[in-house]
This record gives C-alpha cells, structure tokens and sequence, in this order.
C-alpha cells in the first residue's frame, strides 16, 4: 500500500483539533495524502495552505447521511481511492444516567456510534471492491471500564468496539483490517470544545458525577499525553503488516488495562463453579 510511488491516502474526520489534526499532519508530513474532515472546514485552511496538492478539506458533519455520501465521493473522485479509514470525530458527555435527557443521550449516540459507522459503511464498498483498507476507529479509556458521570460517552464507545471486532471478522476474507485505538489523557481540547454536561444535573449526583466532572477541569491542559507521538503511533500501526486490533495509548491506558485484565480474570475464576453448575448434567 504504501511505495514511493504511490502514496497511501487517508479518510480523517474531526481534524479540525486533537488527535485528528496530529494525525492529519503527520500523515502529510511524511508524504501521505489525506482527506481531512471537519464540520467548520475553515479550521482545516493552514494544513490545506501548508499541503494544497496532497490535502483535501472538506466539510462533514457525521450526523448527516448525505453529508457522508458526499464527502467519500468527492474524497474518490479527488485521489481514485482511500487506503485508511479514521473515525475520530466524537463528542463527550458527561452526566448520570438518570440525569441525562432522552435527547442528549440521541446526541451522543448519533455522533460517537452511529456516524463512525454511517462513515465507515459508506467506505466499505470501496474497500470490499479494492480487496484491502484499513479501517481505525478512536475509542476512549472510558470503553476500557468506564468512570461515574461517563456512562453513556462510555456506552457509545463500547457499541462501536462491539461493532468493530464484528467488523473485522466480516471483512478479514477481502483483506480489510480494523483496529480500535484506546487513549489515556492526551493533551487536546476534548476537555474543553468537544466536552457538554447534562443540562439538568441533579444534586444528589454531585459526589459522584460531580467529582468525576471536577476531575476533568482541573486535568485540563495538563494530560500527559502527546497528541504528535499518539500519531506516530497510529502511523506505524497503519503500516504493521499485524496491525493490532486494539492499540492502548499511553501509560495511564495501559495501567488501566492491565487492571481491568486482571480483576476480571480474578472475578470469572471466583465464579467458576457457578457458571459451571448452569449446564445440564453430563449423560
């Protein structure tokens, strides 16, 4: 995929900051040509200046069907084909469950599950018909166990890892592979811009989703994570010829993990009997 000749070209949505921008720019600074999306394309307009033969703004709003339709058509029509899919435009919320509207729990959904997927279905026959592609999605640290105040940002992006381990069974006989990026705290605006809290918080909520929320304001700015080595990172699992099929980001993500592992695993030994005992007896 990736010769001198021809250079591989990428599909980014949510460039306009974060992690999408690091990625967009790596990508372009090492040759790559890249689609790079936003809903406010004028905030795409220094990497555009910057790569104007091997960049391509454009505006997509992941909420939009047609929007989609169109930004992948005008992307095939720019270059001839994409090699590698990220969906990383996403939004938090925080709030608790019982707190959290019908409409912003709608919202959040729509953006982080059902507009990565409404773009990747939209690539899919791209890719199916090529016989290759790579397709990356942007998870969170919330999907590896999820925090008080986070559970339906959590939830959302624990649907899309369900979907995208389907995925990746489904589309392995045509040679696509998937891979589901996991990142601790990394130092973007996600805190900041890309953050809403429930419009009608409950007091009762305040020592534990009120604290989880003080939490993140007072991190903000100072996460250790660096967005420009979080690209480096994605590049090379791009280019393995095993991509994983998750990638966990920073040493905060890893620790998590490793806990989480660990905790379930001791949990399912201590239970074992009991779900041994569920089965009909053995002739």
């Amino acid at each position: 995929m990736n010769t001198p000749s021809s250079p591989p070209v990428w599909f980014i949505t949510g460039c306009s900051s974060g992690l999408g921008q690091a990625l967009a720019a790596a990508a372009l600074a090492r040759g790559d040509r890249v689609v790079a999306t936003a809903r406010d394309p004028a905030r795409l307009a220094a990497l555009a200046a910057e790569y104007p033969d091997a960049c391509r703004p454009l505006a997509l709003d992941v909420t939009q069907p047609a929007q989609v339709e169109a930004a992948v058509a005008e992307a095939l029509a720019r270059f001839g084909r994409l090699d590698v899919l990220v969906n990383n435009a996403g939004t938090g919320l925080v709030g608790a469950i019982e707190e959290t509207s019908e409409a912003e729990i709608a919202h959040n959904f729509e953006v982080n599950f059902l507009g990565a997927l409404r773009v990747t279905r939209a690539v899919l026959p791209h890719f199916r018909t090529r016989r290759g592609g790579h397709v990356v999605f942007l998870s969170a640290a919330a999907a590896i166990a999820n925090y008080p105040g986070f559970g339906i940002y959590g939830a959302a992006k624990r649907a899309l890892e369900g979907a995208a381990e389907s995925l990746a069974q489904e589309t392995r006989p045509f040679g696509l592979k998937v891979t589901l990026v996991q990142p601790g705290p990394f130092r973007t605006d996600f805190i900041g811009r890309s953050l809403t809290h429930v419009a009608a918080p409950q007091a009762d909520y305040d020592a534990s989703r009120g604290k989880f929320a003080r939490y993140l304001a007072s991190v903000h700015g100072q996460q250790p994570g660096d967005p420009s080595r979080a690209a480096a990172a994605i590049l090379a699992a791009v280019d393995a010829q095993r991509p994983p099929l998750r990638l966990v980001l920073g040493a905060y993500a890893y620790e998590k993990t490793r806990r989480t592992l660990a905790a379930a695993q001791r949990e399912l030994e201590a239970w074992a009997p009991v779900a041994a005992a569920t089965e009909f007896p053995s002739a």
